[in-house]
């Protein structure tokens, strides 16, 4: 991968998070989810060409944006961890998730948490959450860890790399019935 390749990605990662974080609303200390295949952006098969180079460059992209709001990054894991999810322990703590051990590597975990583990302050590994928004680079099926209702969001850019992206917010359910009002206003 060229160091041109690298910066398009990290610059297509920024983009995205920018995007959907202007979009979803999110609050400090709220989480946002992100499943990458570091294989479908270097023009792979998900799961087949693990890239740590790829896994990279999203995280200087995405991770100083969510860090700047406050946010929280949670990093999905490959079908090997059964899709566990990598995040700072003070989140998992903050939201009662239950850690549980593993370390996550690229042929088991996949690049991109391997990545995040490597970079968190002080990660642990959760097998599940339910995040306020997320991108999902590359097919990873980030809706397990979503809260419900995921709301689909189109951005500016729908690949990272040769990935394909899929983006989702999430608000409250709408309960109530046809007289209930879900806003203020009459």
């Amino acid at each position: 991968m060229t160091e041109e390749e690298k910066k398009q990605i990290t610059r297509q990662a920024r983009q995205a998070a920018v995007e959907l974080l202007a979009v979803a609303g999110l609050q400090k200390g709220d989480v946002f989810v992100v499943g990458c295949s570091s294989s479908e952006i270097v023009g792979g098969q998900i799961g087949h060409d693990s890239s740590l180079e790829a896994a990279q460059a999203v995280y200087e992209g995405i991770a100083p944006v969510l860090a700047e709001r406050g946010v929280w990054l949670a990093a999905q894991c490959c079908e090997h961890l059964n899709r566990a999810l990598i995040l700072e322990r003070e989140a998992a703590r903050a939201y009662g998730w239950e850690e549980v051990c593993v370390v996550p590597r690229p042929h088991a975990g996949g690049s991109w948490a391997t990545t995040c583990w490597k970079r968190f302050a002080h990660p642990v590994a959760v097998e599940e959450i339910r995040a306020h928004a997320g991108l999902d680079i590359g097919g990873t099926l980030i809706g397990m860890h979503l809260r419900r209702v995921a709301v689909p969001v189109r951005l500016s850019l729908d690949h990272i790399g040769q990935a394909a992206l899929l983006c989702a917010r999430t608000r409250p359910k709408l309960i109530g019935g046809e007289r209930a009002k879900y806003t203020e206003e009459d």
